[in-house]
């Protein structure tokens, strides 16, 4: 579904991905790992069109998407779950999810905004409330389900448990597993790699400077040894 091919990226002079290559196949849970400054958040932006690629090759269903603008890239089916979740934090609850539905063009949208309520009980109940009197658990909620609004293809999060207490991180996992089971494609960064080694199909592990260090299986990975060890070590 997702090929990114020898990928680099720059910010200025500064290489931020530098030959990056992975692939996302449909209905995979695929996990990117790695310290803060690695360039996983960069590696988002550059799918969702936010960033473009010094050089490389970006594909999205086999047809390239270097050079589109996030507003095509999300009408593709590609839709980011963004770090620190960035929702309207002076909009309701339900005015946010709607935005959810805006690069759509069908009529069901006020329907799926029902059965999302319905899906995460909490935006139900604080539907016309202002999103900022939501806890950072319930606000990680309504981003994910407004993500989910524009039906995508590809499900991209960026640190979703950032910042969350223990019990709501293992909320948050049990969400991504029931969508994997449901399907959903999904490519998830996080900086909590001992969780997403466990519910990935396969995660790549990205060092500073943009580059992979090694990837596989929870059962591959498990071979390099001491994985903690390797992984806090790495530079």
């Amino acid at each position: 579904m997702l090929k990114l091919g020898d990928l680099t990226v720059h910010y200025g002079r500064v290489a931020a991905v530098q030959h990056l290559s992975l692939n996302v196949e449909q209905g995979e849970l695929v996990g990117l790992v790695g310290h803060n400054g690695a360039g996983k958040s960069t590696t988002l932006w550059t799918i969702t069109g936010v960033v473009r690629p010094t050089s490389g090759e970006l594909a999205f269903q086999g047809r390239s998407i270097v050079g589109l603008s996030p507003d095509a890239i999300l009408r593709l089916g590609i839709a980011l779950v963004p770090e620190n979740r960035r929702i309207f934090s002076r909009l309701t609850v339900g005015e946010n999810l709607r935005i959810g539905t805006s690069a759509r063009r069908d009529r069901r949208r006020d329907e799926d905004v029902r059965a999302m309520c319905e899906r995460f009980p909490v935006l139900g109940r604080c539907f016309d409330r202002r999103a900022s009197t939501l806890s950072g658990g319930e606000q990680q909620q309504l981003a994910i389900a407004r993500a989910l609004l524009s039906r995508p293809k590809l499900l991209l999060l960026d640190e979703p448990t950032l910042g969350l207490a223990p019990l709501i991180v293992d909320q948050v996992f049990e969400i991504l597993q029931e969508l994997r089971r449901e399907g959903v494609t999904i490519l998830l960064v996080e900086q909590n790699a001992a969780r997403t080694i466990e519910v990935a199909d396969r995660t790549y592990v990205m060092r500073s400077g943009g580059r992979i260090a090694f990837q596989g299986t929870a059962e591959e990975l498990a071979k390099v040894g001491n994985f903690e060890t390797a992984y806090i070590g790495m530079a």
